[in-house]
């Protein structure tokens, strides 16, 4: 009597198993046709994408900016195509994924993924930060020194440097910022660096300036008086 209640359980207990595997063989398959179809789609428009970046010669204009030589530094390949193709294959594949997830009933999974494909944004306009202050700062280091040297001044190699950092180090910042690194400290570390700008050229103007400053008041005291 005890060995058929037991072999009745274990009846049962395969029974609802098979049932509960049929019932979700659907779903499995499913969630493998969305995963195949987002595989080939992420693939397909990856690289037109990487075709097209190609097509528009970006790296031609990235390397006259100069950006080429500080990726052989740290022994990478200027190729902009690639890195975008890779980016859209990589969100396309993530968000047939994040279907297939949902399919299944995944739903930590799907939490996380979603986290990461709303991040991926920010990593890319991060990047777009870089390369945009990277340009900005070559051109003010050009500008700078030419400047100091048509006014036949001296330290214009090292004037055009501190433009070149100043630009590097903000545009840095602000791709954390994007990026969500420790943007409180960043930005107590930008309202301290402005702050200290705006004292140092008050000091400046306060003991160099000020009898120049007087002059000026002076003379322009004189004008509204004649």
């Amino acid at each position: 009597m005890l060995i058929q209640t037991w072999t009745d359980v274990l009846v049962s207990s395969l029974q609802n198993l098979w049932t509960q595997v049929v019932a979700w063989l659907p779903s499995l398959l499913g969630a493998l046709l969305v995963f195949v179809v987002g595989l080939i789609v992420a693939a397909g428009i990856g690289s037109l994408v990487e075709k097209l970046v190609g097509a528009l010669k970006l790296d031609a204009l990235l390397r006259k900016f100069g950006l080429e030589e500080y990726t052989k530094r740290a022994n990478m390949e200027l190729n902009s195509g690639h890195f975008l193709g890779e980016v859209v294959y990589w969100f396309l594949l993530l968000a047939f994924l994040l279907a297939a997830s949902d399919i299944l009933g995944f739903f930590a999974l799907s939490s996380f993924l979603r986290d990461v494909l709303l991040y991926i944004p920010n990593l890319v306009i991060a990047v777009l930060i870089m390369v945009a202050a990277f340009v900005v700062a070559n051109f003010a280091r050009h500008l700078v020194r030419a400047s100091v040297m048509s006014a036949k001044l001296h330290a214009a190699k090292f004037l055009g440097s501190a433009a070149w950092w100043t630009v590097m180090v903000f545009g840095g910042l602000a791709a954390l910022v994007q990026l969500g690194i420790a943007v409180s400290i960043i930005n107590t570390l930008i309202t301290g660096f402005i702050a200290m700008l705006a004292l140092a050229g008050g000091l400046a103007f306060g003991l160099g300036g000020r009898d120049y400053a007087a002059h000026l008041m002076q003379k322009l005291q004189n004008e509204l008086e004649a």
